[in-house]
């Protein structure tokens, strides 16, 4: 369903096990980061007035998972640490060239959160399967849902605002590159790496 052309070794959920503290950090963080990727749509294009209500209610939701997961931070006895660098994030957005009429820069923007939603979702079901501790797994089966609604959405504003042939080509260009990029990552505790 995500159509992601390479799925995470599982094996990647025994990296995240190891350590847990540090798979919530950096998912309290992709939850920060997608608050604010909603926020600067609405500020970028506030005449897609549609785009603007949707990414409304996402600020909200996206907060609200932050939240989730930073009082599981909590309640383990940790505190939140320093936002990491997303080297999945930093070399997926090197796919499209910048410039490019607005429409195109906005195409671009939500093939990218579709994709980076996608990857989240996938992990989030590797989680939720495979994690030995049954509280976390199912934390993750709850987010996974919302994580595939997220993405359908993004996906849909792309190919009701760009050309839908048009834009269906980029994103499976973007699939491809995405693979190749995950070839190189899942050794680390990240949510994308």
């Amino acid at each position: 369903m995500l159509g992601l052309k390479l799925p995470t070794d599982p094996r990647w959920v025994n990296i995240v096990e190891k350590n847990i503290e540090e798979i919530l950090t950096d998912h309290a963080f992709c939850e920060q980061k997608a608050t604010s990727t909603a926020i600067s749509l609405i500020v970028s294009f506030p005449e897609y007035t549609d785009l603007v209500q949707e990414m409304t209610a996402l600020v909200k939701e996206e907060i609200s998972h932050f939240k989730m997961v930073h009082d599981k931070i909590i309640e383990r006895g940790w505190t939140l640490g320093r936002d990491r660098r997303d080297d999945y994030v930093i070399q997926l957005v090197k796919f499209f060239p910048k410039g490019g009429s607005r429409t195109t820069q906005l195409v671009h923007r939500l093939l990218y959160a579709a994709l980076i939603e996608a990857r989240s979702c996938e992990r989030f079901r590797l989680l939720s399967e495979e994690l030995e501790d049954k509280e976390l797994a199912e934390f993750y089966k709850n987010l996974m849902a919302s994580e595939a609604n997220h993405y359908t959405m993004f996906l849909g504003f792309a190919r009701k605002y760009g050309n839908r042939k048009e834009v269906d080509a980029k994103w499976q260009q973007l699939l491809e590159y995405e693979a190749e990029l995950m070839r190189n990552l899942g050794k680390t505790e990240t949510i994308h790496g």
